[in-house]
């Protein structure tokens, strides 16, 4: 019996022993590797300048379906990309969005000249004048079928507005014509449009009154567009006297205003800009919202008609003034030339005398050159380059924080600012000069126009942008700063700028390594509207 019992009792001695031992710990278990990312582009050990003026921060940047996906410290997350591309340093910024550009979508819808300087966004329908104004919706969809190189933010011209009404030069509106302006600019904000351009310089726009522009501008509050102002005047003893009238519309209408292209036509003294940059503070100060953008260049690019009186222009019939008013008007337009650093510095872009100062081409018809302006041209005739503003009038306002770049330029025009701008801005006024830190200049060419559109806004634009952050469009630039070159000159003005290795619109290359990759890519932008600003 107890030989029979033995094994038992070792079996529940084991048993016991067993189970009153402690836990054993597990082997530890390998660690899984983090996940593996998948991109269509990365984009590695780039010096990543973000655009919101913030320093530069090492990241690795991936990209799918054209929009940021995703950054990084280098090499902390893992991508696998169809594509990867080594920047080495080199500074990944976001593209470059001008706020004032010119030029036909439907003509040349590659807009190379923008691209070779990062322009990945334009802004069309300044200074009063542009397409799409009847259908804005139509517009749009003409050319998004045609396909267009960088992206494209719609404005109203003023101007062209007055001629869709049908409102005859040389007088303001109407109330029946200000009712009928109203209609067709709130069917173009609501098709998408940015806002309203003004060109109040030239016909038809100098001819609109204060009631007129205000009417417009309260549309643009409703709608919280932005309206562009070419002002009245821009030389130095007429230009605060325009912009008081900008202000007055921002503050009776309470629309976001904006100056076009800030300059001091003739005038040399870098306190009067101190003390309009002063007036532009205390305005925000007071609740008007006004901004301002510049082109880098002392020589503005406009029709000869602004050497013209203003009894010369339409309505008036310009061949019975030359007729009856012609000793009158030759004085006029000598003084004019002369007090505008006479005709050396007028140098005409177009055809048959593109290229050719005015006093040039008078000395080579063997007249005075008011004479050439009145017979030969006449206000219609041609454009030109004028060489009357200071460098270091244009350096203060390009320094101060509520200014931004644009180029005011076009594929086309005869100035070297539409193919050499934003070149210019890196190159000689922050890498040679130091106006401007790189930080700096790039959020004055992304970030900040991109807030001012409210392109940075997703509740804006059906995919924000102007920034590197995730979810906004890959909209980008790959480059080493010191070797942008701006190359085009007023000799030789379509010469595209040099040392922007990549371009990316929308997440498509259209510059690689240096080189045009063919293709549209760009995409025509519509600005959403929100509850808070509907009526």
């Amino acid at each position: 019996m107890i030989n029979r019992l033995v094994p038992v009792l070792v079996l529940l001695l084991l048993l016991t022993t067993y189970c009153t031992q402690p836990d054993t710990p597990a082997p530890p278990r390998p660690e899984s590797p983090p996940d593996t990312l998948s991109a269509d582009l990365l984009i590695t050990g780039a010096r990543v300048i973000d655009g919101s003026g913030a320093p530069a921060a090492q990241a690795d940047v991936w990209i799918q379906d054209g929009r940021i996906a995703g950054l990084a410290e280098p090499g902390r997350q893992p991508v696998r990309a169809d594509r990867t591309i080594d920047a080495n340093g080199r500074v990944l910024s976001p593209g470059f969005i001008d706020m004032h550009a010119h030029g036909n979508p439907l003509r040349t819808p590659r807009f190379d000249n923008f691209l070779h300087m990062g322009v990945t966004t334009l802004t069309l329908g300044q200074d009063g004048s542009g397409p799409g104004v009847t259908n804005t919706a139509e517009w749009m969809r003409e050319v998004e079928q045609e396909g267009i190189g960088p992206n494209l933010a719609h404005f109203v011209g003023h101007g062209s507005l007055r001629i869709a009404a049908g409102i005859p030069d040389g007088a303001p509106a109407t109330p029946e014509e200000r009712t009928r302006m109203q209609e067709i600019l709130t069917a173009a904000l609501e098709d998408g449009s940015f806002g309203m351009s003004t060109g109040l310089e030239y016909t038809p726009g100098r001819f609109a009154d204060l009631e007129e522009l205000v009417a417009l501008a309260e549309i643009l509050a409703d709608h919280d567009g932005l309206l562009t102002s070419h002002m009245r005047s821009e030389d130095a003893d007429g230009m605060e006297e325009a912009l008081g009238e900008l202000l007055l519309l921002g503050s009776r209408s309470g629309a976001r205003v904006h100056v076009s292209h800030i300059k001091l036509v003739l005038g040399n003294d870098p306190a009067q800009a101190e003390r309009i940059l002063e007036h532009l503070d205390e305005s925000r100060q007071s609740g008007i919202r006004v901004t301002a953008d510049l082109y880098p260049y002392t020589a503005s690019f406009t029709g000869i008609s602004l050497l013209f009186p203003d009894w010369a222009l339409s309505p008036n019939n310009y061949e019975q003034v030359r007729s009856t008013r012609r000793d009158e008007l030759a004085t006029y337009l000598r003084e004019r030339v002369l007090s505008r650093n006479g005709p050396e510095a007028t140098l005409i872009g177009t055809a048959p005398w593109a290229g050719q100062t005015l006093a040039e081409i008078a000395e080579e018809a063997g007249k005075p050159f008011e004479e050439v302006l009145m017979d030969d041209m006449g206000p219609g005739s041609a454009s030109a380059a004028y060489f009357v503003m200071n460098e270091n009038v244009m350096r203060t306002f390009l320094q101060d924080p509520h200014v931004m770049i644009s180029s005011d330029g076009s594929p086309t025009m005869r100035h070297p600012r539409g193919y050499g701008s934003f070149a210019k801005v890196i190159e000689t006024l922050t890498l040679d000069e130091g106006l401007l830190s790189l930080e700096e200049a790039i959020h004055k060419m992304s970030g900040l126009p991109a807030s001012l559109l409210g392109l940075d806004d997703p509740g804006r634009t059906d995919t924000p942008r102007g920034l590197i952050r995730k979810g906004y469009a890959a909209d980008l630039l790959l480059f080493t700063p010191e070797n942008i070159h701006e190359t085009t000159t007023f000799e030789t003005p379509h010469q595209l700028a040099e040392g922007i290795d990549w371009v990316w619109v929308n997440g498509t290359a259209v510059i690689e390594e240096g080189e045009p990759v063919s293709g549209r890519p760009g995409v025509v932008l519509r600005f959403k509207r929100t509850e808070n600003t509907s009526q």
